[in-house]
């Protein structure tokens, strides 16, 4: 009863070939393309949603699936009205605005048939930002402490700041769980 939450990650189970380490990494691009987000307020999920695309658009890939969904508070796992689409629908979701304390998955991927596919899903949470001369900026702060398979990313395909976010991102994930493990050995 502490929240409800929404996961995928593509894990590795045995050798991957450099396509596949391609892939998995213009993927993980658009992950985090999508979560350092910095955007003024007004804007809604059809505004970002090609922020998670571009990676894999610039080498003509797509996914025929919402880059995400909201995610409610011990409500559903498909929770409107927020979401990350880049076409309208008759719900309108995708052109809902941005407010903080909104909870929304960010899940691109790619998906060759016959062959593999790859997706790789955090959710985020709507934060203020700042507010300046030219308006109020939100942006998101990651709620998933999942890693990501190291074994699967080309580094050497990463610029700065993601290498940065991604060892910032892990380093998180290593000191909360290994503070909970902590916590369980001293109690019992």
């Amino acid at each position: 009863m502490e929240g409800t939450t929404d996961i995928t990650r593509t894990i590795v189970l045995g050798p991957l070939t450099e396509e596949q380490k391609h892939h998995y990494t213009l993927v993980l691009k658009g992950n985090l393309n999508l979560a350092a987000a910095k955007f003024r307020y007004g804007s809604a999920g059809v505004s970002l949603d090609c922020l998670a695309r571009n990676p894999l658009w610039k080498e003509g890939l797509d996914y025929n699936h919402g880059t995400g969904h909201g995610v409610g508070y011990l409500l559903s796992v498909h929770e409107p009205p927020n979401s990350f689409r880049n076409k309208t629908s008759e719900s309108g979701d995708e052109c809902t605005r941005l407010e903080p304390g909104m909870i929304t998955s960010d899940e691109p991927g790619v998906y060759l048939p016959g062959k593999y596919g790859i997706r790789l899903e955090n959710l985020v949470v709507c934060v203020e930002s700042e507010k300046n001369a030219f308006g109020r900026f939100l942006a998101f702060d990651t709620l998933t402490l999942v890693p990501f398979e190291r074994d699967a990313i080309l580094v050497e395909e990463l610029d700065d700041w993601e290498r940065k976010w991604l060892n910032q991102y892990h380093a998180k994930f290593a000191k909360k769980w290994n503070n909970i493990w902590i916590m369980r050995s001293t109690n019992g």
